[in-house]
């Protein structure tokens, strides 16, 4: 589904283990490059403040799914190759989203060596809000909260993230072209999980945007 403001987005380029608290809470080690992956567009899915419509849908291949809220950043200018002290000039606004993923396919995959991206393609795997301007807040010093039936399980500033938003624009558009519209999904902090069927998804960023979306499984 597309999404509102994100009608023409051609790729979702996603970082993986990007805050330091993650990777406390993990135990593992802090990557010396960003971890990057792609999702399809097809997984967008756009917040509408109506549950019954606001809705991630469990595959009928995956068992449960893990949440993971994130700060979203959406492209303005095309550009190749961006130095990270002109990243900035290239985004035209900021999101919230919500990078839903299929954890136990992506941990077997893993453990065989094997492309872990349809952990992460599936339809509603992506909810995202509108897009705000880039001068609504300070992304790099917004708070990544996520509760889940009313529970809070994470709550972390950007200034948490191990690569910075322009470090990440400059390495992503090394690699490929980064073009208007795309989203850039920055990673998620300690503390996300797994949800299942009739669980309520709310997050946010600070006070400034929020949503909740209820999980179902496919029919």
């Amino acid at each position: 589904m597309a999404a509102n403001n994100l009608e023409k987005c051609r790729k979702i380029v996603g970082a993986g283990v990007n805050y330091w608290n993650f990777v406390q809470q993990t135990g593992g080690k802090a990557p010396v490059q960003p971890v990057i992956f792609l999702k399809p567009t097809s997984s967008l899915v756009t917040a509408t403040n109506d549950l019954a419509k606001d809705v991630v849908l469990i595959p009928k291949i995956f068992q449960n799914i893990n949440f993971e809220a994130e700060l979203g950043i959406v492209i303005g200018k095309s550009g190749k190759n961006i130095p990270k002290e002109k990243a900035f000039d290239h985004i035209s606004g900021y999101c919230l989203s919500l990078d839903m993923t299929g954890m136990e396919f992506i941990t077997k995959a893993r453990e065989n060596c094997l492309p872990w991206a349809l952990g992460k393609a599936f339809d509603t795997a992506t909810p995202v809000s509108a897009v705000l301007p880039k001068d609504a807040f300070n992304p790099n010093d917004v708070k990544v909260w996520s509760k889940i039936n009313g529970v809070t399980k994470q709550e972390e500033s950007t200034k948490g993230m191990i690569f910075s938003i322009p470090e990440l624009v400059e390495f992503i558009s090394s690699y490929m072209s980064l073009e208007e519209n795309d989203l850039i999904l920055t990673g998620t902090p300690a503390g996300a999980g797994k949800v299942e069927e009739n669980d309520v998804i709310e997050c946010g960023l600070g006070d400034v945007v929020s949503m909740k979306f209820v999980v179902k499984r496919e029919n």
